[in-house]
């Protein structure tokens, strides 16, 4: 589903992301651990070209995202042509993101419309099946300002699952929430996770990744460290880095 290869990406000069090499199968879930500045919301916002890399290549479903190829090079795609790519890929922001001024239906329904070119009556049925999936069948007229935060992470799930995508990203989606908040939005995951939705998460939560992920990549100062199995990453790691890390989260 995901395929990275040498994926290099600056600010400036300063380098953030250093070569990445890394694959996701379809219905795998990945859970990228690491300090804060390691890279992993970069590399995550990459994937669907939300930030344009400046060396290699990400593929997604056997496409690449924002560019296409012509004779060995690489040339960015219109606008219109990287939004109906990126359609296909979901992402779950640590800020929730919604529409303050729309209701949490027109929220849902907004991108389905204008991008998908679906019938309204189509995404609004749909919409209210995802409310229901994440416990807020009663919220579709309230506005985002009136929720929680663990109901407004929920509904952001929700729309991004609305469009359809055949991957769902998340960055930290529950560093922003009050602790009491965090398991409402995980358990939203792990169905997501039961039902073979192919996911990355950027997280800080050990147990969600011990528990859901098939795969735990470990990355700091913008290289992957380490990648495995929850059991032998987290329960037994080998680089000193990843050691080092763990004895202070755990």
């Amino acid at each position: 589903m995901v395929e990275a290869v040498g994926v290099h990406k600056s600010y400036g000069g300063n380098l953030v992301v250093k070569g990445i090499d890394l694959t996701v199968r379809k219905g795998e879930v990945m859970c990228l651990l690491g300090p804060s500045g390691s890279g992993k919301s970069t590399f995550l916002r990459c994937i669907n070209h939300l930030e344009k890399i400046d060396a290699g290549t990400i593929r997604v479903a056997g496409e690449l995202v924002g560019y296409r190829e012509h004779r060995g090079r690489l040339h960015e795609l219109k606008d219109a042509e990287i939004a109906e790519r990126r359609a296909g890929i979901g992402m779950v922001f640590q800020q929730f993101n919604l529409f303050p001024h729309m209701t949490v239906l027109q929220n849902l329904t907004e991108a389905p419309v204008l991008v998908r070119r679906e019938k309204p009556a189509a995404a609004r049925e749909r919409a209210h099946e995802l409310l229901a999936r994440v416990g807020l069948s009663d919220k579709a007229g309230a506005y985002p300002r009136s929720l929680s935060g663990g109901q407004q992470q929920r509904v952001a799930i929700a729309r991004a699952l609305n469009m359809r995508p055949g991957l769902m990203l998340f960055d930290e989606p529950t560093s922003a929430l009050d602790p009491e908040l965090v398991g409402e939005v995980l358990d939203v995951m792990r169905d997501l996770a039961a039902d073979g939705m192919t996911m990355i998460v950027v997280t800080h939560e050990i147990a969600f990744a011990r528990e859901v992920a098939d795969t735990v990549t470990f990355m700091d100062d913008g290289v992957v460290v380490e990648s495995g199995p929850p059991a032998e990453v987290l329960g037994n790691p080998q680089h000193p880095r990843t050691q080092a890390f763990l004895a202070k989260v755990l």
